[in-house]
């Protein structure tokens, strides 16, 4: 049976595989492998298959919306009316808008880039006998393990 695992990078995934290799599981039978962080920088602007959830339109919608409404208002008292400074206002809303996403999402969310909360750094694969997979499912919970799978082999 085939055991996985993922843990924090910390002392505990080597208290975990010393507590496994107790248990009478054999050290070729264990395999533990750091995972690597992404390091390049993401996309701001989605394509058709790939979306990270962060849009620059919204508020460029939105901002460009008030500032049609407004444009069309005050239009009525322009030279060239309502329709054309109502277009006028819409353009310049989304622009401004689209530029606040821009520069909070490409200037001060670039520094926040940290992940919240607990993430996989190892994943732990151990090889061991069927009898012997509950004591070691319950080993790595026991050391705080973020996630356990079995697989029977």
């Amino acid at each position: 049976m085939q055991i996985f695992s993922t843990f924090e990078h910390s002392i505990y995934i080597e208290l975990a595989i010393t507590a496994v290799e107790e248990l009478g599981v054999q050290k070729e039978n264990i395999l533990a492998v750091p995972l690597m962080n992404r390091v390049q920088e993401r996309k701001l602007f989605d394509t058709l298959h790939q979306a990270d959830g962060i849009s620059l339109f919204d508020k460029g919608a939105a901002i460009g919306t008030a500032f049609s409404v407004i444009g069309t208002c005050i239009g009525f008292v322009l030279e060239w009316g309502p329709i054309i400074w109502g277009l006028i206002g819409a353009a310049i809303g989304f622009i401004i808008g689209f530029m606040i996403d821009f520069i909070f999402y490409k200037v001060i969310h670039k520094r926040k880039r940290v992940l919240k909360g607990k993430h996989s750094e190892v994943v732990l694969v151990i090889n061991c006998p069927n009898e012997l997979a509950d004591k070691v499912e319950q080993l790595l919970w026991d050391n705080l393990a973020l996630g356990v799978a079995k697989l029977e082999g």
